[in-house]
């Protein structure tokens, strides 16, 4: 089996980045959020959770989003 470099791993890095990033962009377009304000909390350090619940409590999308970013 071959070693994985450091140079390898930090390739990758960006990849999941990305993959994790599409995924919250999913949930939040999902849970109602307009593609603009999903877009700027999926890439945010904003909990996901958080953002999901003060919509199914009856927040605005843009109430939201100025509460977690």
């Amino acid at each position: 089996m071959s070693e994985i470099t450091e140079t390898q791993l930090e390739d990758t890095r960006p990849n999941e980045q990305a993959k994790v990033e599409s995924w919250r962009l999913h949930i939040l377009i999902e849970a109602g959020f307009p593609l603009p304000l999903a877009e700027k909390l999926a890439v945010s350090e904003a909990d996901l959770h958080e953002c999901v619940d003060l919509l199914r409590q009856g927040c605005s999308p843009a109430t939201a989003a100025e509460i977690l970013l």
